[in-house]
């Protein structure tokens, strides 16, 4: 498996020969996550992580997808505690499915059910489920997580569809957050895109017709409003205060000429995640 898996260290198939014994404990420790600042987002979470991530969208060329942004620094999770736990109301898709995933070798065409080795609570000492039955068939749990594997590649399909329009319509800019902190320290987080609200508001009627009859106008909506949560991502890094003693946080969009210029792909923010910069 390639790092562009982000959370995962050594991703193997499934198979009744290898686990036909091994069971998963899965609980609510999420410090496998607490090193990755960003991770793809499919368009159908748009309404619940809005709430509180910033959706923004990476890629280069003709790949874009978008991601939730879960820190202002490299290697940072503000959502993750000390202790691995989950400190906000939605956790992501792409972290939820962690041990599994989906890994193909025909460019989607099939696709073969992985697991994580490396992950804590893959055992041989029955804690969890089972992967397998005594019949040696998958075992509920497993056809479960295939299930739900299935529909995220489903909705995979779904999102690249929505990115490839939003790209048609050239609505979609470079943007960069700075963030200003009581201590003086700057931040700059980089090499993601947006759409631009002044270009939205140049489509046709037919073209903005199209897009609300698809659910895709409320999809670009939920986006922009997650813009918002760049504000909540700062005072999780001062733990809050007072509206005297806020930090500043300062958005900037810069239009490349053709709005299709972003410095990081989600597949390459799968591997490092939004660009940051910091100043003192």
């Amino acid at each position: 498996m390639t790092t562009q898996l982000l959370v995962y260290e050594e991703a193997v198939p499934v198979t009744k020969s290898r686990h036909a014994d091994w069971s998963v404990e899965v609980g609510s420790d999420y410090s496998f996550s607490s090193r990755v600042n960003s991770v793809p987002l499919m368009a159908v979470e748009f309404p619940n992580a809005a709430a509180e991530h910033v959706i923004v969208f990476g890629g280069t060329g003709d790949v874009v997808m978008p991601a939730a942004i879960l820190g202002l620094r490299a290697e940072e999770n503000l959502f993750v505690s000390p202790e691995g736990k989950w400190q906000g109301k939605y956790v992501p898709a792409f972290l939820r499915r962690y041990p599994f995933v989906f890994s193909s070798q025909d460019e989607g065409k099939n696709f073969t059910l992985c697991i994580d080795e490396k992950f804590p609570g893959f055992n041989q000492d029955g804690k969890g489920e089972r992967l397998f039955g005594e019949d040696g068939e998958p075992s509920a749990y497993t056809q479960n997580v295939l299930k739900f594997l299935q529909q995220y590649q489903l909705e995979f399909n779904r999102t690249k569809a929505l990115c490839e329009k939003l790209k048609s319509l050239n609505l979609l800019e470079p943007m960069q957050a700075q963030i200003n902190l009581e201590s003086g320290e700057q931040r700059s987080l980089t090499g993601f895109s947006a759409v631009n609200r002044g270009r939205l508001k140049t489509l046709s009627a037919d073209a903005l017709a199209d897009l609300a009859r698809s659910d895709e106008l409320e999809l670009i909506y939920n986006h922009l409003s997650s813009m918002r949560n760049f504000e909540a991502m700062r005072e999780r890094i001062s733990g809050g205060g007072s509206a005297e003693n806020k930090e500043e946080v300062v958005k900037e969009e810069k239009d490349s000429g053709d709005g299709n210029g972003s410095d990081a792909a989600a597949s390459k923010a799968s591997k490092k995640g939004a660009a940051t910069k910091t100043k003192h």
